[in-house]
């Protein structure tokens, strides 16, 4: 059966949730904040149900991180994990300026695999 141009990765994750942390760093915190950011980045991989995260830094400053999980349930274990409510206060606290969190729930995906990659 052909495949029609759709991922198998995208047709097999609509009931992911996917956090869109659109952000603002605080130029004074730098270093611990690099110290954290790497931590949680380690952690969040480490966590049953993690699909990816990809951080993007804009010309103007803001940062957007785009993280993936792959239902309701595992990203909640994410969000109340301790070490990760202890950088989400650090963040309030120290961090950032200001920042944006939207959590979304799939309701339909697809895409394209470049050929020859599987």
């Amino acid at each position: 059966m052909a495949s029609h141009g759709r991922s198998r990765r995208a047709s097999t994750l609509t009931n992911m949730v996917v956090t869109i942390f659109r952000s603002r760093l605080r130029p004074e915190n730098q270093e611990a904040y690099q110290h954290t950011a790497a931590r949680m980045h380690e952690l969040a991989q480490q966590m049953p149900g993690f699909v990816s995260i990809k951080t993007f830094d804009a010309a103007d400053g803001e940062r957007v991180s785009i993280v993936e999980f792959e239902s309701e349930e595992t990203h909640n274990a994410w969000r109340k994990h301790p070490e990760h409510q202890e950088a989400q206060r650090l963040g309030r606290k120290l961090f950032y300026s200001e920042f944006q969190i939207q959590v979304c729930k799939v309701e339909r995906a697809y895409g394209m695999e470049q050929r020859g990659q599987r």
